[in-house]
């Protein structure tokens, strides 16, 4: 019984009906695209699994590059792996911000004050301090960045030279003719693999990196990516895959460029990788991508291999990610304009800081800094913020 529901589920799951065109069957895409021996392929199935081991070695490789590349990097800028003041010691208020609260209201902190016989005020301190221990150092935040500094650029910069030599980078009908028998080619294979890797590896090391707020939504847009770059593949939409990916590439390195800089305190280097993240955003989201991938995906392929089942998964989910580059953009537009209101670009709230601390009460005449509304992680791309703020408080 167990074998026979297993197999009607495969069935159903593989149904050549909602994966394929019409007249296209899954036999038609097991053979060799090419002559006997000449190595070609069509994507398959199983090829997706290769990108676990792939992750494992990135997660691997990031661990290493941190520790011996990132950190003597920072080490050299003047970076110091010290955390912030620590609370002093104290039993009762341990139990509260651990067992109750971490931001007492008015009542609890009067009844704490007469039960420790302690100003209100120095109680408030205390929970801002205890609260900001659990903060990561900046030299954890600067390792983290330039890691995934490293990687965007080099990824980025391979898709533009792998695509640049692609006929259908300068013509995207080339995407859809002779549609699904289009080999697939070892360079198209391994940046399409490593890409799926690396958000794997994403997903490994959210459960390691520093807990932010928004760690439910980043885990459920990295299972997001991951599907639909699975999806595409197995049904060998590979050629237009790549155009996305790279075009969504083109931006995260400047935004962790501008982090980098920001850690080691150059602010106007800092402020200028924003902006130019901003621009680059901009264009790229709200102008070539419609334009070029929405147009090709839903006019081009419609004209030349007709609409179908998965094909319209696949541009609901492309389309879903336009309004969402949208909502960003505005998310980012209005970012710039309080940087150049202020003068500068300040602090990332989302980004910066852990999702077990919050700012110190509004009250507080002492304390310093910008403080902002959260943005709850909801201006996420691509494991990248787009209101940015950036300036540490003091």
């Amino acid at each position: 019984m167990a074998a026979a529901a297993a197999a009607a589920l495969r069935a159903w799951f593989w149904n050549e009906r909602f994966w394929l065109p019409h007249n296209v069957t899954w036999a038609d895409l097991a053979g060799e695209p090419g002559p006997p021996g000449s190595g070609l392929q069509y994507p398959r199935a199983g090829h997706v699994l290769s990108a676990f081991p792939l992750a494992l070695g990135i997660f691997a490789v990031r661990l290493l590059f941190e520790r011996f590349i990132a950190k003597p990097c920072a080490i050299n800028l003047g970076i110091q792996d010290s955390g912030p003041h620590r609370a002093q010691p104290n039993a009762i208020l341990e139990k509260v911000f651990t067992s109750i609260t971490k931001s007492p209201d008015g009542k609890r902190l009067e009844g704490l004050s007469k039960q420790l016989d302690w100003d209100v005020r120095k109680i408030q301190r205390w929970f801002r301090h205890r609260r900001n221990q659990d903060k990561p150092t900046t030299l954890t935040k600067f390792c983290e960045s330039m890691w995934r500094f490293t990687f965007y650029l080099s990824i980025f910069f391979y898709g533009i030279r792998f695509l640049w030599t692609a006929p259908w980078f300068w013509d995207t009908r080339q995407c859809w003719y002779n549609y699904p028998f289009q080999p697939l080619t070892s360079r198209l294979y391994y940046y399409y693999i490593l890409e799926l890797a690396f958000y794997w590896s994403l997903m490994f090391s959210q459960f390691t990196d520093i807990k932010r707020k928004d760690f439910l939504i980043m885990f459920v847009h990295h299972l997001a990516t991951i599907g639909l770059i699975t999806f595409s593949y197995m049904n060998n939409m590979v050629r237009v895959g790549t155009l996305v990916l790279c075009l969504h590439d083109a931006s995260d390195f400047l935004l962790e460029a501008a982090k980098l800089a920001n850690y080691a305190k150059y602010q106007r280097l800092c402020d200028a990788f924003f902006m130019l993240f901003g621009v680059v955003f901009i264009v790229t989201r709200l102008c070539i991508y419609p334009f070029w991938i929405l147009n090709t995906t839903l006019f081009e392929s419609w004209e030349l291999i007709g609409p179908y089942p998965s094909w319209w998964l696949f541009n609901g989910l492309l389309v879903t990610l336009q309004i969402l580059h949208v909502i960003w953009s505005y998310l980012i537009v209005r970012t710039a304009y309080k940087a150049l209101v202020r003068g500068k670009v300040s602090k990332d709230d989302r980004s910066d800081v852990e999702s077990s601390s919050e700012e110190e009460d509004m009250t507080s005449n002492s304390t310093k800094g910008v403080f902002s509304t959260s943005s709850n992680g909801s201006n996420r791309i691509n494991g990248h913020v787009a209101s940015g703020q950036w300036t540490e408080e003091e």
